[in-house]
C-alpha cells in the first residue's frame, strides 16, 4: 500500500472518528443540560447502565433518572434521527441533481411532505382522535403520507426544472423549486382555512418542533430512517459516479436513471419520515454536506456517511440550543436551523456563482 493511499485511508478513518465523537458529546450535552442542569459525567453513566449487563453507580437520584432516561432521551434519539435523515437526503440530492445548492426544502421536497402532513392532521387520517398534539401520537399514516407528497414536490421540481431544455443550472433547479414550494404551500393554507380548529397544531408543526410525550414517534419513524440510510450508503458510490456525467456513467457499467431513482426515492422515504415528526426544519441538508464536502473532500463515499453523523449531532446542538437559549420558555428548532442557515445559503450561492462564471 503506497503512502498517500495509507494517508488517505487514515485521514477518513479520523473524519469518521470525529463523527462519532461529535454525535457523543452532542447527545451527552442534550441529556446534560435543560431547565434542570446534569453532571455530564453521571448522564453519561445512566445511560450506559441502560445496556443489559452494565450496573454502575451514577449518583443521580430517582427524579433526575426519570428526567434523563424518560424526558430527554427519547428527545435527543430523535435529534439524533431527524438530523442525520436531512443531512443524507441532502447529500443525495446534491449528487443526484449535481446541484450544490439542492436540499429537501429547496426542492419542494419538504413542503410536499408538509402538505400531506397537513392534511393527515387536519382530517384526522389515522387517527382516532379529533384533537391533541401532533407530536404526542403520531399516526402511522403520517410517514407514508409524507413520503408520497414528497416524491410528488421532487418530480414537479425536476419536470419543470428541465422544461424546455435539459438545462438543470443551479439557479433553474431552485426556481423550479420555490415555484413548487408555493403552489404546495397555497394547497396548505387551503386544507387549513378549511379546518381552522387544527390551524393553531399545524402551526404548531410547521416551525419545527421535536417535542416528544416517549418513544412512540422514534419507534415510527425508525424504520424508514434504516431503510433510507441503509440505501443510500450502499449506492454511495454510484454518486461518484453519477457526478461525471450519465454518458460516462452508462459507459462505466452504471444504468444512471434507474440509480437515479432509487436514490431520489430513499432520500424522499428519509426527508419525508424526518419532516412527519418534526416539522420544516430547514436548511440541516445544505449546511451539513457542505461543511464535509469543504474538510474531507467531494467524495460521496466520504460526504454520505459523515452527513449522517454530523447532520445528527449538528441538529442535537441546535435543539439544546432551541430549548435553553430562552429558558424556560423554547424557540422553535426551524427558527434557530433558519438563523444559522440563511447566512450559510447566502455564502453557498455567491460561491457557486463564482465558480459558474
Amino acid at each position: 500500500m503506497s503512502k498517500a493511499l495509507r494517508a488517505a485511508r487514515e485521514r477518513q478513518a479520523g473524519w469518521i472518528v470525529a463523527g462519532v465523537v461529535s454525535v457523543v458529546v452532542a447527545a451527552i450535552a442534550g441529556l446534560a443540560f435543560g431547565p434542570v442542569s446534569l453532571p455530564p459525567g453521571s448522564v453519561a453513566a445512566e445511560v450506559l447502565n441502560l445496556i443489559p449487563g452494565v450496573h454502575m453507580h451514577s449518583g443521580l437520584d430517582e427524579r433526575e433518572i426519570a428526567i434523563v432516561t424518560q424526558i430527554r432521551l427519547p428527545r435527543v434519539v430523535l435529534a439524533l434521527l431527524v438530523g442525520a435523515m436531512l443531512a443524507l437526503a441532502g447529500g443525495c440530492y446534491q449528487g443526484v441533481f449535481r446541484n450544490p445548492l439542492a436540499d429537501p426544502h429547496l426542492l419542494g421536497v419538504a413542503a410536499g411532505a408538509g402538505l400531506a402532513v397537513t392534511a393527515v392532521i387536519a382530517f384526522r387520517i389515522g387517527s382516532g382522535t379529533s384533537g391533541g398534539d401532533v407530536t404526542s401520537g403520531l399516526p402511522l399514516t403520517t410517514p407514508v403520507a409524507a413520503f408520497a407528497g414528497a416524491v410528488g414536490a421532487v418530480a414537479l421540481t425536476y419536470l419543470l426544472g428541465v422544461a424546455g431544455g435539459r438545462d438543470r443550472s443551479p439557479a433553474t433547479l431552485i426556481l423550479a423549486g420555490v415555484a413548487v414550494s408555493a403552489f404546495l404551500a397555497a394547497g396548505q393554507t387551503y386544507v387549513m382555512q378549511r379546518n381552522v380548529d387544527a390551524i393553531r397544531e399545524v402551526y404548531s408543526w410547521l416551525l419545527g418542533r421535536l417535542a416528544t410525550a416517549g418513544w412512540h414517534d422514534v419507534l415510527v419513524i425508525l424504520p424508514y430512517a434504516l431503510v433510507t440510510g441503509a440505501v443510500l450508503l450502499l449506492f454511495r458510490r454510484e454518486l461518484d459516479v453519477l457526478s461525471v456525467g450519465d454518458d460516462e456513467a452508462a459507459s462505466l457499467g452504471l444504468h444512471p436513471q434507474r440509480s437515479r431513482y432509487i436514490l431520489l426515492a430513499a432520500a424522499s422515504l428519509g426527508t419525508a419520515a424526518a419532516v412527519s415528526v418534526s416539522g420544516l426544519i430547514g436548511f440541516v441538508g445544505i449546511i451539513v454536506p457542505h461543511t464535509v464536502r469543504l474538510l474531507a473532500g467531494a467524495s460521496y463515499r466520504m460526504i454520505l456517511p459523515l452527513s449522517v453523523l454530523f447532520g445528527a449531532a449538528f441538529l442535537a446542538f441546535t435543539d439544546l440550543v432551541a430549548r435553553t437559549v430562552a429558558s424556560p420558555a423554547e424557540i422553535p428548532i426551524g427558527v434557530v436551523t433558519a438563523f444559522f442557515g440563511a447566512p450559510f445559503f447566502v455564502l453557498v450561492l455567491r460561491t457557486t456563482k463564482r465558480v459558474s462564471l
